[in-house]
């Protein structure tokens, strides 16, 4: 299971990156290489979600 963590805090660093770009530079690197509003925009958006529910479970378990 240690690689899922590993994949789950790099899936979280990506998604905060992209947020910070959305926020000062008005740019979406997500949609910019994948499309807005298809299918695997909204795969991507939901892994990265999930990331963060599986990082914040494991950060509070401890």
């Amino acid at each position: 299971m240690d690689w899922l963590k590993k994949l789950a805090s790099l899936l979280v660093i990506i998604g905060a990156l992209n947020w910070g770009s959305v926020g000062l530079f008005d740019f979406n690197l997500v949609t910019e290489i994948f499309g807005s509003a298809t299918t695997v925009t909204k795969v991507v958006y939901s892994l990265v979600g999930l990331s963060g529910v599986w990082t914040a479970l494991d950060y509070f378990k401890k």
